[in-house]
């Protein structure tokens, strides 16, 4: 039996309700598999879409008096709420398929950052939907959001992304986990909070979902941090006659392709980055990157990319 925490990708949850509901069915299968094998498993996911369309549609209500304005924080409260109801949904429906008893929980996981983070002074991270470049500037005039061309798809907000420090529930976690339950923790990156004075206060940001799963599997001495996303491996010169799947990698020679700037930013960079932040807290454990339709596969080793010491 081993540890896992498995970090969902977006491609995983859709765009809306109704897509995000339908997937959610699709992801529970492979996520229940790896529980019918006696693992004990921890599922973060992201949330850059669905934080986006919360904040965007409460700033909307309160602009035409329907409503208070929510700042950025309790947006991503709402999502992990949003999110981890549909994950939880999905896996107990799967799990009763089964035939299997578990208890599957959503804990609402503040993320603790620095207020000194240079990120505060340059976002990076995208949330929310695309737009083409006159309604991203007429948003920018109006709001004083900033927007950036995000990989050809459009323009999208990008906001702060400060680093993960410590995870604030990370005792009731690692209960709940001990206790039996098929925990889902950290949603989105976790809802990033400073403290002031000795107690937390929410920020405005949002943290790299990988980031965060890879400091939370570091503390749980997991034994694997897969992080689920929409390619089966990750890639040297990528996209190029040359390409090349990475499959078993140790960390040194990943850490090189690092810095030769191999890896996309917003895309597989904050990945690999995680990755290798795990594999430095635990040693003994190892990361894998790969697509969620290939899970079991990865399981064993049979596709993926896999770092490790």
């Amino acid at each position: 039996m081993a540890k896992i925490v498995v970090a969902l990708g977006g491609n995983a949850l859709g765009n809306s309700p109704e897509e995000q509901l339908k997937l959610v069915q699709q992801t529970a299968a492979s996520l229940v598999s790896l529980v019918t094998q006696g693992h004990q498993v921890v599922i973060s996911h992201g949330n850059g879409p669905q934080v986006g369309a919360i904040n965007l549609g409460m700033n909307y209500a309160a602009e035409h008096d329907q409503g208070p304005a929510f700042p950025f924080p309790e947006c991503g409260a709402m999502s992990q709420g949003y999110i981890g109801y549909h994950l939880q949904q999905g896996l107990q429906n799967e799990l009763r398929r089964k035939q299997l008893t578990k208890d599957v929980v959503t804990l609402v996981t503040q993320v603790e950052v620095d207020a000194a983070d240079p990120a505060f002074k340059q976002p990076t991270k995208p949330v929310g939907a695309f737009y083409d470049q006159a309604t991203a500037q007429k948003i920018e005039q109006e709001k004083g959001y900033t927007f950036v061309e995000d990989a050809g798809r459009g323009y999208r907000r990008v906001v702060a992304s400060p680093q993960p420090k410590a995870i604030v529930e990370f005792d009731s976690i690692s209960r709940l986990i001990n206790a039996g339950s098929l925990v889902i923790a950290s949603g989105g990156g976790g809802v990033p909070v400073v403290q002031k004075d000795g107690l937390y206060q929410g920020i405005p940001a949002v943290i790299d979902k990988d980031k965060s799963s890879a400091l939370l599997a570091g503390k749980l001495a997991a034994d694997q941090l897969i992080i689920l996303t929409a390619v089966d491996y990750v890639y040297v010169n990528y996209g190029q006659p040359e390409q090349k799947a990475l499959a078993d990698v140790s960390a040194g020679d990943m850490a090189t392709y690092l810095k030769q700037g191999q890896f996309a930013k917003g895309s597989m960079l904050p990945k690999v980055e995680a990755c290798l932040d795990f594999v430095k807290q635990n040693p003994q454990g190892t990361a894998v990157i790969t697509s969620l339709s290939h899970l079991a596969d990865a399981l064993v080793g049979k596709i993926g990319t896999r770092i490790h010491k």
